[in-house]
């Protein structure tokens, strides 16, 4: 009996050393998911963007505005950089439209003259997590600092908004990369061993039909794994989608993140022979996409050789644009940048795939 089980074991031991990917991963995985995770998640969040006007009308800029300008700009946590970026506006309306951009995350309104019923005003977005009740608490801070004797009033621009429903947007991106993951990279690996592939060759049907049609089956899946999550994100989260437009840009997203994702799985799945090698490699993927999409965390808490990372991670374009149109009601104009990088990545992962495909079959 004991003879048979070290029979086994040598057995199943030496297939595991023959495959060095897997051996790598294994031990390498559970550092880099240390480095990441914690990165990604417990970041100082630092350098907001907060910008800083005067109420109108005025004619020179008042004692309190000016202090507060600075104070901001000085505000910091122990030990830590800066807190905010400070830009300063001409005017409310040219704040309140970057706000809307995204291009700072909030905006304090100092008043105009000094009397103590005169309140400062702080609008924030609220899309975001953590980063609207640092912003909201540090600026109570510094107007207690400088004795300002009117009160604070806050305006969280998008509404009151949990964690849920700031988690919940980028689960569908989640879904679609684990539908991905299990239903195009898998079978793709399983037909080739099972010989199906090679069946496929013997027909009149193209090498980069067969890539195509690949891709096609798994984009169907994992855009309805993606619906089906935002379905449940209206239903249990309590998101809603304002528009017809709204939701055709939502839709868009989703078709444009589920074949681009496809796309980069199967071409990743032509380069492996087993299944074991696959799902160890994928799962590094998984992780360093998924971490540093601000899915979880905003990006801005992350450190910046983490932040770059985001610059060419597809993920983060599908997580800030359906965010952008669930969470804040943006349009087009928003998310425009994000469906063009979407745009490019899904045309680059499908050419890389078709590639792929055809090299591992010469």
């Amino acid at each position: 009996m004991l003879r048979g089980a070290v029979a086994i074991f040598r057995r199943d031991f030496k297939k595991f050393l023959s495959t060095p990917i897997a051996l790598f991963m294994t031990l390498i995985f559970p550092i880099m998911y240390l480095v990441i995770f914690g990165n990604a998640i417990g970041g100082s969040i630092t350098g907001i963007p907060l910008g800083v006007v005067q109420e109108q009308p005025y004619i020179t800029p008042t004692p309190l505005y000016l202090a507060g300008r600075e104070a901001l700009s000085l505000y910091h946590q122990p030990d830590k950089p800066a807190l905010f970026s400070i830009r300063a506006f001409s005017s409310e309306g040219a704040a309140s439209q970057a706000l809307g951009l995204g291009e700072v995350s909030g905006y304090v309104v100092f008043p105009s003259d000094v009397a103590p019923n005169r309140s400062t005003k702080l609008y924030v977005d609220s899309s975001e997590y953590t980063v609207p009740a640092l912003i909201q608490s540090s600026v109570a801070v510094v107007l207690v600092q400088l004795g300002a004797m009117g009160p604070l009033y806050v305006d969280n621009v998008y509404g009151t908004i949990d964690y849920l429903q700031f988690f919940g947007v980028g689960v569908i991106v989640m879904a679609i990369f684990m539908t991905t993951m299990m239903g195009g990279g898998i079978a793709l690996i399983r037909d080739r061993e099972l010989g199906i592939i090679e069946g496929y060759l013997v027909t009149p049907v193209k090498r980069s039909s067969i890539i195509l049609g690949m891709i096609g089956s798994g984009t169907v899946r994992a855009f309805l794994a993606g619906f089906l999550i935002f379905i449940v994100d209206i239903v249990v989260a309590g998101v809603i989608v304002r528009t017809p437009e709204q939701f055709l840009l939502v839709v868009t997203v989703l078709f444009m993140t589920s074949i681009g994702v496809t796309s980069l799985v199967v071409a990743l799945a032509s380069r492996f022979s087993n299944q074991q090698e696959y799902a160890s490699s994928i799962a590094f993927f998984n992780l360093l996409l998924f971490m540093t999409s601000g899915a979880f965390y905003p990006v801005i808490g992350m450190p910046d050789w983490l932040r770059w990372v985001t610059v060419i991670n597809p993920e983060a374009y599908a997580v800030h644009a359906l965010r952008s149109i669930i969470i804040r009601g943006q349009g087009l104009s928003v998310v425009g940048t994000d469906l063009v990088a979407l745009l490019i990545f899904t045309i680059g992962a499908i050419l890389l795939g078709i590639a792929t495909f055809k090299r591992t079959l010469e």
